[in-house]
């Protein structure tokens, strides 16, 4: 039952926030760079009982994983503004979201 909630809520607000960019892209982006995903997973890892040890440390995955995304939307918008097709523009930003990631972590484990 808990599982239908998380996801109702959660579609809830995926849905609003595509209205709003049907009607305004540029705050329909904004709203959407909020990190609604994971203000909403830590919310529900709580309520599921998670210390505040381990959300600190899903916190902290999040900042980590930053970077690698902010590489995924500028692909993204590049190949999009480039006119590549949407699901072309997404493959290509994932396949620099992997990359970046792996980089990141082989530079990460040489300097600490």
């Amino acid at each position: 039952m808990f599982l239908i909630l998380k996801v109702l809520v959660s579609a809830l607000i995926i849905g609003i926030i595509s209205g709003i960019a049907q009607i305004s892209p540029k705050y329909g982006g904004i709203i959407a760079a909020l990190p609604l995903v994971s203000l909403l997973s830590l919310f529900w890892l709580s309520i599921q009982g998670e210390t505040t040890t381990e959300l600190s440390k899903f916190a902290l995955g999040v900042i980590w994983g930053f970077p690698a995304t902010a590489v995924l939307l500028i692909i993204v918008a590049i190949s999009l503004k480039s006119s590549f097709p949407l699901i072309v523009s997404v493959v290509l930003g994932i396949g620099g979201w992997s990359v970046f990631l792996l980089l990141q972590e082989v530079v990460m484990k040489r300097i600490f």
